[in-house]
């Protein structure tokens, strides 16, 4: 009975000893789990350009606030690649192992600085593989010739802890050109900023959604003014340019290029009827507070929202906010790395679930011209593949001209 006893007190311990053991081990287990810091370095803009730095920077930091992580952002000294990995390797210092970089400027930068961190993740939003393969190539020794479809990215790049979100802005440029025309308008302008990919891609866009549009719509007389200003900015002289466009009878123009819009805006006040179209997100509010003024009150402010048609949006917010959700807090980095993932429709019945889109709210919808269910319906084509959309930007934009006439003014600056 004794012998019972002490076989049965040992084994009582041992299963202590082993249940302390497991206890011990789950907290080192919890231990061992990454502990995320988000930093976000902008290009030549800043967090407070009302687009593209601005939204990403919104979404990292609603992101980092939801999940109680650390976040930071980063704004390089110049615009060069030498500074751009200047802040990379700040936040790297400083801890941080998850970087959002917003822009196709940012090739040079993930060329030179990945492959040193590789315990870091670099997720770029708007960085294609030509722009990877421009820095790639030249660091080769090499001479690219700007057509990626010629070259081997895995070459020439190390991707294996970067991830690449590119968007299809030629869709929402088109659906923002054939609105246009649809509600009515018939002499167009696009102001696109720098001639980068992905503002070419809106204006070609563009331009196909105008002709379309004016095609079933059997109009011979639609005119499409094209120009760059050659910066993310407006300014006096691109004013000007502007000033001449509404003054000889443009009625809207697609403002296609960070505050470039706040040309476009100062011009169009001084003509009565004239328009804008905004770009990368809703900038309805955006542009009628800049025309209202500094320190406008807000019935001000709502009465100069009318001065915008629509806005050919991408899904900045969603893309980066998805994107850091499903990597951090479910862990599936692995779906993510060495990809460069073109968003676009997600959805053939829900336009507000996709990565590129005119918004529901502030466009001027209008009955028996264009409507929201006429917008429903076009998406559901395009997502079909009823309808498409060259992305094509080898050409120029008159070559997507069948029935309108698009007049190149070239560029304004640069």
């Amino acid at each position: 009975m004794k012998k019972y006893l002490a076989l049965l007190l040992a084994l009582v311990m041992s299963l202590s000893l082993f249940a302390c053991g497991k206890k011990e081990g789950d907290d080192n287990k919890d231990k061992d789990k990454t502990e995320y810091k988000v930093a976000m370095i902008t290009d030549y803009g800043d967090i407070t350009d009302q687009s593209f730095n601005q939204t990403t920077y919104e979404a990292c930091k609603a992101f980092a606030e939801k999940n109680s992580i650390e976040f930071k952002y980063y704004k390089p000294a110049g615009d060069n690649t030498a500074d751009r990995v200047a802040m990379i390797e700040s936040a790297v210092e400083e801890g941080f192992n998850v970087i959002v970089m917003p822009g196709y400027a940012f090739g040079g930068a993930i060329v030179e600085a990945a492959p040193q961190h590789k315990d870091v993740k670099f997720i770029a939003l708007d960085v294609a593989k030509g722009d990877l393969l421009e820095a790639g190539v030249a660091k080769a020794g090499e001479s690219y010739d700007y057509n990626p479809d010629n070259w081997e990215l895995e070459k020439y790049v190390d991707m294996s802890n970067v991830y690449c979100a590119i968007y299809q802005e030629e869709l929402c440029g088109y659906m923002a050109g054939y609105a246009a025309v649809k509600l009515g308008y018939k002499n167009l302008g696009f102001l696109g900023g720098m001639a980068v990919p992905a503002v070419v891609r809106y204006g070609y866009g563009f331009v196909q959604g105008v002709d379309a549009a004016a095609a079933e719509l059997k109009l011979t007389d639609v005119k499409v003014n094209y120009i760059y200003g050659g910066q993310f900015f407006g300014d006096a002289d691109i004013t000007a340019v502007m000033d001449t466009w509404y003054n000889g009878g443009t009625e809207v123009v697609f403002a296609c290029g960070g505050g470039i819009y706040t040309s476009a805006v100062d011009a169009a006040k001084k003509v009565n009827g004239a328009k804008v179209i905004g770009v990368d997100v809703d900038q309805a509010g955006v542009i009628a507070k800049y025309a209202a003024g500094e320190g406008a009150d807000q019935a001000t402010i709502d009465g100069f929202k009318a001065l915008t048609v629509t806005s050919a949006m991408k899904g900045l917010y969603p893309a980066t906010f998805d994107t850091l959700t499903d990597v951090i807090v479910k862990g599936n980095w692995d779906n993510y790395k060495g990809k460069i993932q073109n968003l676009g429709l997600v959805s053939g019945d829900d336009p507000t679930l996709n990565y590129v889109q005119i918004p529901m709210e502030s466009t001027q919808w209008k009955d028996g011209a264009f409507t929201q269910d006429n917008y429903k319906a076009m998406v559901k084509e395009m997502f079909d593949g009823t309808l498409t959309v060259s992305n094509d930007i080898t050409k120029a934009a008159k070559d997507f001209a069948t029935v309108i006439t698009v007049d190149d003014q070239g560029k304004i600056k640069g």
